[in-house]
């Protein structure tokens, strides 16, 4: 099971870049539950647009803080298959940002050599922010760094549903027989097939939830909690998070004393 620290972030200065990445345990694979834009914005006296809008800073500072790090893939949930409930005019306004930030950060991602991928129902978007991711998609599609991985219209709840469906599919049709369904062919159906399981799970804004974030996948991960409003994090919560993680041991099951051998 995944281990729970509920702990809040480490003072920032005291986990500079220099003294993580001299550790050898750098995680692989980082995921980012993006919390707390509402109330970022509230507390000024705002619409919640306002802390979305002050958000694309931080976005910048994970991606370039875990690329200086040596990190591989970066998976940022972005918009789940819960937030379209949201009021209409919060959700339009979420969608012209998305089309927004995804051009504007082009030159980033290129200077950068930042492949954007995504997971998700992203043939629900709008045309406009389906196009445009789809554009972003193909313009960085040669890039060879960090793979930059949005979670748009994303639950692990439909991701799990959408799996199920596709391996049904293939036993109805006689491509796959029921004892052959094994953990790693429900792997191979999931959104995030190509991609290692994140080692680092984080959420900002001081809930301890996964809020339906990867549920296959963070069955190992370790989960790290912050207080810090997502438009407020910056590359040095992320090194704190990340020597939080080189604290710790991961035992997969296994003894303490099975680990050290």
């Amino acid at each position: 099971m995944a281990f729970l620290y509920l702990q809040k972030s480490k003072e920032p200065e005291t986990a500079g870049m220099k003294e993580v990445s001299e550790n050898n345990n750098i995680p692989k694979h980082i995921a980012i539950i993006m919390d707390g834009n509402g109330r970022w914005a509230t507390k000024k006296g705002a619409m919640r647009i306002f802390g979305h809008k002050n958000a694309t800073k931080a976005v910048r500072e994970a991606i370039e803080g875990a690329d200086s790090l040596g990190v591989k893939y970066l998976t940022l949930f972005s918009f789940s298959t819960e937030n379209w409930s949201r009021p209409k005019a919060e959700v339009d306004g979420l969608m012209e940002l998305l089309v927004k930030t995804m051009s504007d950060e082009i030159p980033m991602l290129m200077n950068g050599n930042f492949k954007l991928e995504s997971i998700g129902d992203v043939d629900s978007l709008p045309p406009s922010a389906h196009k445009t991711l789809m554009r972003v998609k193909e313009i960085t599609s040669k890039n060879t760094g960090l793979k930059v991985i949005l979670a748009l219209s994303y639950s692990g709840h439909w991701e799990l549903t959408h799996a199920a469906k596709h391996i049904a599919q293939k036993v109805s049709e006689g491509k796959l027989n029921v004892e052959d369904i094994t953990q790693k062919v429900m792997a191979e159906h999931l959104e995030t097939t190509a991609y290692p399981d994140p080692e680092l799970m984080i959420r900002t804004s001081g809930e301890y939830r996964i809020s339906n974030f990867l549920l296959w996948q963070l069955a190992y991960t370790e989960l790290y909690f912050t207080p810090v409003l997502w438009p407020d994090f910056r590359r040095e919560h992320l090194f704190a998070a990340v020597s939080d993680f080189q604290s710790r041991e991961r035992r997969f099951g296994k003894t303490g004393e099975q680990v050290k051998s």
